[in-house]
């Protein structure tokens, strides 16, 4: 019996991907006022991120309900009782809650419904799906493909540059006076992944500079497995720093991805965000030829007196 995958909108699969390795995806909602759409399904990308730049409303997100997941988890399964079910970090979402609250509707009758917190966002959390799609491709058990989740969870890494910050500081991500020292300063915010939270990592004087960190972060990669540049409104940024990344690693091809509604509404137009998954091994490259270990350059939180990340949810 083949185990399932299932996983939320937020993970910025694509459609062609989802369909060809059996992934299903149920969308975030999001809401302009009175207006409420399924991520990916009512609205695509390109509207979205028109409505969010011309709209006097700034939109909202929401998690798909219980019964949602429920529905989603009864329809699969008619071909499995063995589910795995993949969302964005709970630090930052309702989604993983709902999910496991539609498992207590949709379990039993000989179902096995596994929710995994895959502690990121966006790519982050779409290559912890792909990895468990590709495992229960191969025939994996339930646990297996659980474990390959966690196993891949824990190979991810990813930095972000945020054009500015006013998109988070109006949905409550970031305090005002974050808000107030861009402004000031003219600098771009970079944020990073730790314990599934969001956190301030670095500042650029320029977004080309900021655009050099995303370079350095890629290249500070030891052993590279998957890589994907996510882009909200500058697919050219993205092509030069998919270009980049294959130029320094010959055998993997980037994926280039848009940022989807569900994390656009924070991150705004302008936000380029490397997400690669890295085998890091304990063997000295070019070892016995007198070469140093290469070695990974540490992204530490920026500490800034009185500015901190609030931390509501992004999908309530």
């Amino acid at each position: 019996m083949t185990v399932k995958i299932v996983t939320d909108s937020g993970s910025d699969i694509t459609q062609e991907e989802a369909k060809q390795l059996g992934i299903t995806v149920v969308p975030v909602y999001l809401r302009f006022g009175d207006e409420v759409y399924r991520d990916g399904v009512d609205i695509d990308s390109d509207e979205f991120y028109h409505k969010l730049m011309t709209s006097p409303i700034h939109p909202s997100t929401a998690a798909p309900s219980p019964g949602d997941f429920a529905k989603v988890y009864e329809e699969v399964a008619q071909e499995t009782g063995e589910i795995v079910s993949i969302h964005i970090t709970s630090r930052h979402s309702a989604v993983c809650e709902a999910a496991l609250a539609g498992k207590k509707i949709a379990e039993g009758k000989g179902r096995r419904i596994e929710v995994i917190d895959s502690k990121g966002v966006t790519m982050w959390q779409g290559f912890v799906a792909i990895a468990a799609a590709k495992a229960a491709e191969a025939g994996c058990s339930l646990q297996e493909v659980v474990d390959k989740a966690h196993e891949t969870i824990s190979q991810m890494r990813a930095l972000a540059l945020l054009d500015t910050v006013k998109y988070m500081v109006k949905g409550g991500r970031l305090g005002k006076a974050l808000s107030a020292v861009e402004s000031m300063l003219n600098v771009k915010l970079l944020i990073t992944l730790r314990d599934g939270e969001l956190r301030p990592a670095k500042m650029a004087r320029t977004r080309s500079k900021g655009i050099g960190q995303l370079r350095e972060f890629i290249s500070s990669a030891l052993h590279i497995e998957d890589l994907a540049i996510v882009y909200s409104t500058t697919p050219d940024d993205a092509q030069t720093l998919a270009e980049y990344a294959g130029s320094l690693f010959p055998d993997i091809v980037p994926q280039i991805v848009r940022l989807g509604p569900a994390l656009g509404v924070h991150a705004g137009p302008g936000s380029l965000i490397v997400g690669l998954r890295e085998k890091v091994s304990p063997i000295r490259e070019g070892a016995g030829e007198g070469k140093p270990l290469k070695k990974r350059i540490s992204l530490p939180s920026l500490h800034l007196p009185r500015l901190r990340f609030s931390c509501p949810r992004l999908a309530a």
